[in-house]
């Protein structure tokens, strides 16, 4: 794994969470910008599962096991842009929170990709 990209990922997922989670304090739901965010952070996570991929595909092996990475990897990256649709449909504070939790959960499962990885 590449640890910058796991840190990169992790740090912009946490910005989103926290610009989503003022949005919600401030009683908003999500605007155009949150969702070009969004888009900044997911496109991180994709690049993230190609390059996993990749490295599975080299023959280097995580430590944890090869089918719980790429599920945390495919996890990662569905985490956000399902957070974003629901956020579609709850035109309220509350879809600002969803997606500022998805922010949070993406943070979370960096930091078990990279136990997994054993880096």
């Amino acid at each position: 794994m590449l640890i910058a990209l796991t840190v990169a990922t992790a740090v912009a997922a946490l910005l989103l969470a926290a610009w989503c989670g003022f949005a919600a304090f401030r009683d908003q739901p999500t605007k155009d910008w949150h969702f070009i965010g969004m888009a900044v952070v997911t496109l991180l996570a994709v690049v993230q599962l190609v390059v996993g991929i990749v490295q599975l595909a080299r023959g280097q092996e995580p430590e944890q096991g090869t089918t719980i990475f790429v599920a945390y990897l495919i996890g990662c990256a569905a985490c956000v842009p399902a957070a974003g649709f629901l956020s579609l449909a709850e035109r309220t504070r509350w879809g600002s929170i969803t997606v500022a939790a998805s922010g949070v959960v993406l943070a979370v499962l960096q930091v078990r990709l990279y136990d997994i990885w054993g880096a």
